[in-house]
């Protein structure tokens, strides 16, 4: 048995969620949470980015320097990252089946930030309800 934990891009999770359920997991679990991988540090990335950032900021009450502030903040890593974590128990031959499906609907071409993938063994599960554990527990 193994637990796999994926943390994928928020706007990603309907199709992470849709990819999981067509990859014939029984069940899992995701949360929002805050974090930060490795900083970009090729500026021609970052100038790419922070611009179309910039041009999505079409908010008339806040003012451009403090906009341009929270973007400059988001891309030097001052600023948490949000993200949806999912948190999946599988039988271990299911394991390739599902992180490649985890792979195929978050995969994107911006080059950085499309996610972590953790594939951890799991000792043991129980389900509370009826006091089944092993295999059992999660299907």
């Amino acid at each position: 048995m193994k637990e796999i934990m994926a943390i994928v891009r928020m706007n990603k999770a309907g199709a992470t969620k849709k990819a999981l359920i067509n990859a014939g997991v029984a069940g899992f679990t995701a949360v929002k949470v805050l974090g930060r991988g490795r900083l970009v540090t090729d500026p021609e990335v970052i100038a790419k980015r922070k611009a179309q950032l910039m041009s999505m900021s079409f908010d008339d009450v806040t003012e451009s320097g403090a906009t341009e502030k929270l973007v400059t903040d988001f891309l030097d890593g001052t600023r948490l990252f949000p993200r949806r974590l999912f948190t999946i128990l599988a039988h271990d031959e299911d394991v390739p089946r599902i992180v490649e499906a985890i792979m195929q609907a978050n995969r994107t071409d911006c080059k950085v930030g499309d996610g972590k993938i953790f594939v951890l063994p799991m000792l043991d599960a129980v389900r509370v309800r009826t006091g089944e554990s092993g295999d059992a527990a999660i299907w």
